[in-house]
């Protein structure tokens, strides 16, 4: 079960990838893309489970509020400050996550686990460093309050192990959706944009959580929030294939050390007793 939910959260963090270059393809306000995306995605989460199972209890909905939180923090983020910074200061989560797992779920942290976040997110700040700026102080202060919420999400999805993490996850794509309501019903999107919408809420919102939400009964908060620190490595490739721009030495360098910390992690499996419950 742990290698499927690890090729899950794989491929999760493909679909989320997609978000950057579907995002410029949607001519709208981003309060209004990112109401308009989970409301998609609640559709089809609904689809894929007609019949929720909800408890209401506090890891249900603060699952939810982090969710919620996440999606739209990461998308104001990225209009207020460069989406370099967004990316980099969201993928903070794991640090929150190591912090917090033992106290929270007791799950422990080794070594491995610290070593593998600090080469992570030195990868990252390579794979950034041309593209990183002081950029403007609110901007990264919601993007650093998205990586808060991102940790949130994982820990709190990981609590209901025992139960179906996908309906917090439901509960926050109607919570954005509302939140992003007033922005929709102010003006309307481009008539092309509506392929790149839906392909957002289908598959970079929808198909994607459904996998997460699946994953993350069967591995650790940190693998969940580990393991998907792939993401933005994999944006540049889709515009390698769409565009041809090709990225620098600095961004090779930091892809290689980021997706050789996920790889050797997400391989290694863990010591008797330290293994999450299925």
């Amino acid at each position: 079960m742990r290698s499927r939910a690890v090729l899950f959260l794989i491929l999760a963090a493909l679909l989320w990838s997609l978000g950057g270059l579907l995002i410029k393809i949607v001519d709208w306000s981003p309060m209004a893309i990112a109401g308009a995306r989970s409301g998609i995605a609640a559709l089809v989460m609904l689809a894929f489970r007609p019949r929720m199972r909800f408890n209401w209890r506090a890891p249900q909905l603060g699952g939810a509020v982090c969710y919620a939180a996440t999606v739209i923090l990461f998308v104001v983020a990225n209009k207020w400050t460069t989406a370099a910074n967004a990316i980099l200061l969201q993928y903070t989560a794991p640090v929150y996550v190591a912090l917090l797992s033992w106290w929270f779920l007791r799950e422990r942290i080794t070594r491995i686990d610290v070593a593998a976040i600090a080469a992570a997110l030195g990868g990252m700040v390579l794979f950034f460093l041309d593209d990183l700026t002081a950029g403007a102080f609110r901007g990264n202060i919601v993007a650093i309050l998205s990586g808060v919420a991102f940790a949130g999400t994982a820990l709190l999805l990981r609590k209901q192990k025992e139960g179906s993490p996908l309906e917090s996850v439901f509960l926050g794509n109607i919570l954005a959706f509302l939140i992003g309501l007033p922005a929709m019903l102010a003006s309307a999107p481009a008539a092309g944009s509506w392929p790149g919408l839906v392909l957002l809420g289908v598959f970079q919102l929808g198909l994607s959580y459904i996998l997460y939400a699946e994953a993350i009964r069967h591995v650790t908060a940190l693998e969940a929030i580990l393991v998907p620190v792939i993401e933005p490595v994999l944006n540049p490739v889709w515009v390698l294939l769409l565009l041809g721009e090709r990225p620098g030495p600095w961004a090779l360098l930091g892809g290689a050390v980021v997706l050789g910390s996920v790889l050797l992690r997400a391989l290694r499996r863990r010591p008797r007793g330290h293994a999450p419950a299925s």
